[in-house]
């Protein structure tokens, strides 16, 4: 290794200059100065080296010989426990999967313990150099990882490539670069009392973690969590979802191939699918020790109740009614940008995305200057795998979404685009619905409160222009998870909106960008808690351990039990006195306090 090298280095260095002179030595200075600059090359070459990636191959999953397209698209298949995994887009057999059983989770945790106990002992640069590995396969096989995802999910190509591809290697590199500085033994201050004393906070891995996600991003929400995990020196579980349940061994395979790569045990990353009657078996498994949760509210109840049992903290992502709101104080130039903005954020992945844009908020002066820009756009958009829009997951939520949209109408909202499921000419066994404009929704209707999940624009007019008027109206649901505001910088609204918004995230002038960057993602209220992404939640995989030392335990200077305060206490108000002192001096406001706490020690001591 390269501090190897360095140290051959030094000991031939005072071999060969033990006998030398003063003046040999100022003869050779130059010499040896250039030798050292040269000593510096060798160790940045060694260093280089050893840092580059790996590049290694994973199988393709296998797809049937034959297209077969199923009559009734469905995971669930009567008469067999198996998954049926299906292409959401087309409706296109791609295979089964067997369900995991609760011996067979047993197992995996298993298994992810005894490699995580070595794993617990890699230094932060083999972490790195295995996140690399992985970073350099991302980027080789961005295509077929993005075909993959669409088979399985319905997604176009460009949504695969935002939504899966680059939040990925967003965090691979956001972790390779800043992951050590999360997790280095932080120092905190001390006191007068205390001050011999050094403070350090270390940030230490839980063990096997686990990682129940959802469908609507196949490969980035089952890396995610993997990536985190593996640089907090934790193993990890994965419970995918059973409907994207086809691609999640080739995704599996992507990460357990950098660990194979550098010589680690790629039984660290496990990988179930189950149905939700297993599942309780992982959110109560004694061997747990952290989980995060991706999904519906209603399921939340059901894992946190079941982790309590075993007392497993649960960080808990439930997607929300995000708000974009715009301000009149867009100027002509900017509205394109801002268009075609609300337009990705409402319909990238066919909305199905956990911080899509749910409701558009706009303050009177610019509403129908929005309404009749959007119109036209959203009217214009093609669905089908190759086009705009690309499927939904599946069709359960159709009557409910159409039933949402039809008591909007009802209660005076336009329908101006949309609203109802479409049948694809070339695919009718696609799940697919009619990218939806729905505008002068007010905030008692449904669909203002409900999550849609789904490709449906959303327009609500501000009852004023005020900040206050628009917050109203934007905190108005049981969310909280993303939101955004645009306007022109200089508008004092903003820092009011910012300040305002019940969410756990805003973007200004934006959508999305807080998890382009890594900040810390999560909501509050209905849309869950606690964080993932970003330094919080490298820290929340962590036992987070408090260490307190002396800075001169080898002089003496320790911590020691005055006469007054041992026991047997012999007077009790004496003592009392002696330990009021003690508080004087360390906490007193004033000279004349400490003076006299200084007093009080001497005299009951």
């Amino acid at each position: 290794m390269a501090t190897d090298a360095v140290g051959r280095l030094l000991v031939q260095f005072r071999v060969a200059t033990q006998d030398l002179s003063l003046d040999d030595m100022r003869e050779l200075a130059w010499p040896l100065l250039w030798t050292g600059l040269g000593a510096l090359a060798l160790l940045y070459l060694i260093l280089r080296e050893n840092d580059q990636p790996i590049r290694y191959t994973v199988p393709a999953p296998k797809r049937p010989e034959k297209i077969e397209i199923l009559d009734e698209p469905a995971i669930k298949v009567s008469g067999s426990t198996a998954v049926q995994c299906y292409a959401p887009a087309t409706g296109q057999f791609l295979g089964f999967v067997n369900p995991s059983t609760t011996n067979a989770i047993d197992r995996a945790v298993e298994q992810a313990q005894t490699a995580q106990t070595k794993w617990a002992t890699a230094s932060f640069r083999e972490r790195r150099a295995v996140l690399r590995s992985m970073l350099q396969y991302v980027l080789d096989n961005q295509e077929e990882i993005c075909r993959v995802a669409c088979l399985d999910s319905g997604k176009t190509m460009v949504d695969a490539q935002l939504g899966e591809v680059l939040v990925t290697v967003e965090k691979l590199q956001w972790t390779i670069k800043h992951g050590e500085k999360a997790l280095r033994p932080s120092r905190r201050p001390t006191n007068l009392l205390m001050a011999y004393k050094r403070n350090t906070v270390h940030y230490e891995p839980l063990g096997v973690v686990a990682a129940l996600v959802s469908w609507n991003y196949p490969f980035h929400n089952l890396i995610g969590p993997l990536i985190s995990a593996l640089f907090s020196g934790n193993g990890i579980l994965v419970k995918v979802s059973e409907q994207t349940a086809w691609s999640s061994s080739y995704f599996t395979n992507i990460a357990r191939g950098a660990l194979i790569a550098h010589g680690h045990d790629p039984a660290l990353i496990q990988t179930v699918v189950c149905w939700p009657q297993t599942a309780n078996h992982i959110t109560s498994h004694p061997g747990i020790s952290h989980i995060t949760f991706i999904g519906s509210r209603p399921v939340c109840h059901k894992v946190a109740t079941s982790a309590a049992k075993a007392l497993i903290p649960v960080v808990a992502e439930l997607g929300g009614k995000d708000a974009s709101i715009v301000l009149d104080s867009v100027s002509n130039r900017d509205l394109p940008r801002v268009t075609e903005t609300l337009l990705r954020g409402s319909f990238q992945a066919s909305g199905q995305n956990c911080i899509g844009i749910e409701r558009i908020i706009a303050t009177p002066a610019i509403y129908d200057r929005l309404v009749s820009v959007l119109e036209p756009r959203v009217r214009a958009l093609r669905l089908g795998p190759e086009a705009d829009v690309g499927a939904m997951i599946s069709d359960s939520s159709f009557d409910r979404l159409e039933a949402l949209i039809a008591d909007a109408v009802r209660g005076g909202a336009r329908l101006l685009a949309g609203g109802k499921r479409f049948v694809h000419p070339d695919h009718p066994k696609g799940h697919y619905f009619s990218p939806t404009l729905l505008v002068d929704v007010t905030p008692d209707m449904a669909i203002a409160n409900e999550e849609c999940f789904a490709p449906i624009m959303v327009l609500m007019r501000a009852p004023a222009p005020t900040a206050e008027a628009v917050l109203a109206v934007a905190n108005a649901p049981h969310f909280g998870l993303g939101s955004s505001v645009f306007g022109a910088e200089s508008d004092p609204r903003i820092p009011d909106i910012v300040r305002g918004i019940k969410a756990g995230m805003i973007a200004v002038n934006d959508f999305g960008a807080t998890y382009a960057v890594q900040l810390p993602f999560g909501g509050v209220s209905g849309s869950g808690y606690g964080r993932f992404a970003g330094e919080e939640g490298l820290r929340g995989l962590c036992n987070v351990k408090a260490v307190c030392e002396d800075r001169a335990g080898w002089l003496g200077v320790r911590t020691a039990i005055p006469g007054a305060m041992r026991y047997p206490v012999m007077d009790q108000k004496r003592s009392w006195r002696f330990a009021r002192g003690v508080v004087e001096v360390g906490y007193g406001m004033g000279l004349a306090r400490k003076i006299g706490g200084v007093l009080g020690i001497v005299k009951n001591g």
